[in-house]
């Protein structure tokens, strides 16, 4: 199995990188519309009999009803992001848009010019170099790493990470052909709309930021999880093998969790908040358990669950996730959270990082 995990302090050679990136400030944009699993439920086109919510623990999701795109909710999250930044966009010298879906203008994919670009003229990031990656529900995770990376070269000093999922379609066309719990599309309905954003900076000297990111690809399980454009429907249909990716990822995540706390110095109980993937409450519980047990210890904290009333967002969720952490003041100056990427692919990620005071008072939490 193919290992990607790079020490954020360290060069590939083994030698001290000459600087350590941080988290800056983290935005998020949500649609207004909330859809409950109910009224999901209720506009499906046969009886399917089944409790959803039971199933997943999802409540509601925020839905666009046209109103917000995969741009609007990117560039929205970006001037949320800048809101609560001491930088200005003119500072952003790089800026990746990592969003799975690219839709403007409806349910319109733009390929170019990029959805980076777009967000960068729409804040005003005039001196950004623009590029797109995608990486599933990794995305932006991966997306923290290319930056991050660049941050600790010292190629460069401040960056932003955005992405904007306009996905809830998923679940529109998936409601007109669930039938049962066996069907395919099943995870469709446990989809919502947002927008997250994350500026990278370079840390002051002795700083704490971000120890290790890294990602491995599991290929072999490459087709569990298959989205195409919908023939008769707008948008796209996806179809995913959950209890498959479920089995394969449980195999696999403590190992490769275990490699970078290894790689950190750290134990899973030095671990103050675990942000998974929101693609289930049931799944997440019944994951962290099973890794902790593999494991033989478990994090100071139980896992952050936040799918209950966003859904799952794909690639925007760790970061959803984290505001509403911070808003909530239930993270302290010096915690130490571990962000878990689970994605298609099967993509396996893991970004540790320190937060710090600044971090934290952004969002009216000062010590």
């Amino acid at each position: 199995m193919p290992r990607g995990w790079l020490m954020m302090e360290q060069s590939p050679g083994g030698e001290r990188a000459p600087h350590v990136a941080r988290v800056e400030s983290i935005g998020r944009k949500l649609p207004e519309t909330r859809l409950t699993t109910d009224e999901l439920m209720a506009s499906t086109r046969h009886r399917t009999h089944i409790d959803l919510e039971r199933l997943t623990g999802i409540h509601e999701r925020r839905v666009s009803k046209g109103e917000e795109d995969s741009l609007s909710l990117a560039a929205g999250a970006a001037s949320d992001c800048l809101r609560r930044s001491r930088h200005s966009a003119a500072d952003i010298e790089v800026l990746v848009s990592c969003s799975i879906t690219k839709y403007r203008d409806g349910l319109t994919q733009w390929f170019e010019p990029t959805t980076s670009l777009a967000v960068a003229e729409r804040i005003g990031a005039s001196n950004a170099i623009t590029f797109d990656i995608s990486n599933a529900c990794a995305g932006m995770l991966t997306g923290v790493f290319v930056v991050g990376d660049r941050i600790r070269r010292g190629e460069i000093s401040c960056g932003m990470v955005v992405s904007g999922e306009y996905i809830s379609q998923l679940g529109r066309n998936a409601a007109k052909h669930v039938r049962n719990v066996l069907s395919a599309e099943l995870a469709s309905l446990t989809l919502g709309d947002a927008g997250a954003a994350v500026l990278l900076e370079r840390a002051p000297e002795g700083a704490a930021g971000i120890s290790v990111a890294g990602f491995t690809t599991v290929s072999e399980h490459s087709r569990l999880c298959l989205a195409y454009p919908a023939r008769h429907d707008q948008g796209a249909r996806m179809f995913t093998k959950s209890r498959a990716i479920q089995r394969f990822a449980i195999a696999d995540t403590p190992i490769l969790l275990q490699e970078a706390l290894d790689a950190a110095g750290l134990s899973l109980t030095d671990i103050d908040k675990v942000i998974p993937h929101q693609t289930s409450a049931r799944a997440i519980r019944k994951g962290m358990k099973d890794i902790c047990g593999i494991l033989g210890g478990e994090p100071k904290n139980p896992a952050v669950v936040t799918v209950d009333h966003y859904g799952n967002t794909a690639s925007t969720s760790h970061f959803v996730a984290l505001v509403e952490e911070l808003e909530a003041g239930n993270l302290e100056p010096g915690a130490r959270v571990a962000l878990v990427a689970l994605a298609s692919g099967i993509e396996i990620g893991v970004v540790l990082f320190t937060v710090d005071d600044e971090l934290v008072s952004l969002y009216g939490n000062a010590a």
